[in-house]
Parts: structure tokens; C-alpha cells; sequence
């Protein structure tokens, strides 16, 4: 079992098994101030029996507001504490690595999502909404790291 996770409040983490994908929205609650947090303990549950993820490495993005990008760091920083955690060794890659293994590079942010409703056609339904962009880019990233792991 290997995982493919795109970090954030928004993001999804994607677990292979062989040929199998599951989809898991990333967890979240509320913290005191009534802000959305990833929820440690059920991104750590969820992570369960994986061996090896492939975590998109992101940094800071033009125009973001310092407080977004603070609270984005945070969560970047949660999850790989849990993998730390977990024992579950770490491959971070970053956007332009895995998107250029499959084919993205110069396409707009919703063709991950497309481009996987087109080669894996059963997975359509959990791809359908236009929010699903977090699943199919964790996806892409299992899928990277299934072709690294093989090599």
C-alpha cells in the first residue's frame, strides 16, 4: 500500500493497492477560532498500513495572504509529522516533477482531474466534482510514486 497526498484544508489523499485507488478527503475540524484544521488523528488513521507516500512538495505562491500561507504551512507540517509518526517513509515531489510524468505540464489546474476520468474510467464518480482536483492530483502522485517504486 502506497499513498499519494495533496496537502491543505482542500487537499485528498489517494491509497493504492496494486491496481485499486481509494480516495479519502483530506480530515478536518474546527480548531478554537472556528478555522478548518487538518485533523491529525484521522489522517493518521486513514494512513494506516501504508509503506511509502509521495507528498506534493509545495512552498509560499504569489498572493497569498501571509495568515493563508501560515495556516497552509501548518498543515503541510501536520501531515509530515504524521508520517514521521507513522514511520512511513517520505518521498516529497514537487508539482513540476509529477506533473511532467504524466503529461500536465502547461495544462490548467482541472486536467489532473480530467486526464484521470480518462485512463482510469471506474473512477470516475469520485472524480466527478469539480472539487475532486485534490483527489485526481493525489492520484497522479500515487501513480508517480508506483512508477519511481518500480524502477
Amino acid at each position: 500500500m502506497i499513498a499519494g497526498i495533496d496537502p491543505g484544508i482542500s487537499g485528498a489523499i489517494c491509497i493504492s493497492y496494486g491496481s485499486n485507488f481509494e480516495f479519502h478527503d483530506m480530515p478536518v475540524m474546527a480548531n478554537r477560532a472556528g478555522k478548518s484544521i487538518i485533523n491529525g488523528s484521522a489522517l493518521s488513521a486513514i494512513l494506516d498500513g501504508v509503506k511509502h507516500i509521495a507528498l506534493e512538495q509545495v512552498g509560499a505562491m504569489p498572493g497569498q495572504g501571509v495568515s493563508s500561507m501560515f495556516r497552509f504551512g501548518e498543515s503541510y507540517g501536520l501531515i509530515q509529522g504524521v508520517c514521521a509518526a507513522k514511520l512511513i517513509p517520505l518521498t516529497l515531489v514537487v508539482p513540476r516533477t509529477w506533473k511532467a510524468s504524466v503529461g500536465l505540464i502547461g495544462h490548467d489546474k482541472d486536467s489532473a482531474r480530467t486526464m484521470a476520468i480518462r485512463r482510469f474510467p471506474s473512477l470516475a464518480s469520485q472524480l466527478s466534482r469539480k472539487k475532486d482536483i485534490g483527489r485526481a492530483d493525489a492520484l497522479w502522485l500515487c501513480v508517480y510514486l508506483q512508477s519511481t517504486l518500480e524502477k
